[in-house]
């Protein structure tokens, strides 16, 4: 694959579905998707769709991951969890976001795996992490942003307490039938203040905040 199939994907599937945030679509540019999937895949990494990777998981869709980081209005420096890291991806362009980024997964075997390929990729600085990602990782808190590839019922509430005052959580929020990628911006510290950005498909978040495994 080349810079080009790249170039590609974002102007037909990114640009032309109203991406806007150039930082978002010059990062999309930059990351190796095929990277990121199985070797009998690559030829479909850059295909308007989400994918399969190890552990029963899934790349989610270029789109879904440039309006998932355009809605988190992400600047230099700002500190993100992005929670279900699978196989690097999303945190690969978080990184070329200038994101400082701390990933959590939940599945030992594909996190480890996703570290060795971020650092072999050239992401040493995103910090990937095994644990419930329903609990956040507090450790790492306050964030600026919180992004999620997997839906939960609800906002879970460890990611209300670990968002900054003026941050903002995109998760997709709803049953494991039925979903709405919603933007959560903690407006103080007691008040919430949530939108919908449209319907999405996600598979679960499973932990002791989303749904049971």
């Amino acid at each position: 694959m080349s810079a080009d199939a790249r170039a590609a994907m974002v102007e037909a599937q990114l640009v032309a579905r109203s991406i806007r945030d150039p930082l978002v679509l010059e990062a999309m540019r930059r990351v190796p998707r095929e990277r990121f999937v199985p070797a009998r895949l690559r030829a479909l990494a850059y295909a308007d769709r989400a994918l399969p990777i190890a552990c029963g998981q899934t790349i989610s869709q270029p789109y879904m991951v440039a309006r998932t980081l355009e809605l988190a209005r992400l600047r230099p420096g700002a500190r993100v969890l992005d929670v279900g890291t699978g196989s690097g991806y999303q945190a690969a362009v978080l990184a070329e976001l200038g994101a400082e980024v701390v990933s959590i997964e939940r599945l030992e075997a594909l996190g480890r795996d996703a570290r060795a390929r971020l650092r072999e990729l050239g992401y040493p600085t995103v910090e990937v992490v095994i644990g419930d990602g329903s609990l956040g990782w507090p450790r790492g808190a306050p964030y600026d942003a919180i992004v999620c590839a997997a839906a939960a019922p609800a906002l879970p509430p460890a990611w209300r307490e670990q968002l900054r005052v003026g941050g903002r959580a995109v998760a997709p929020i709803g049953d494991r039938r039925s979903q709405r990628l919603t933007v959560v911006v903690r407006a103080s510290p007691e008040r919430f203040e949530a939108s919908a950005a449209g319907a999405c498909a996600y598979v679960p978040l499973v932990g002791e905040q989303g749904f049971e495994g």
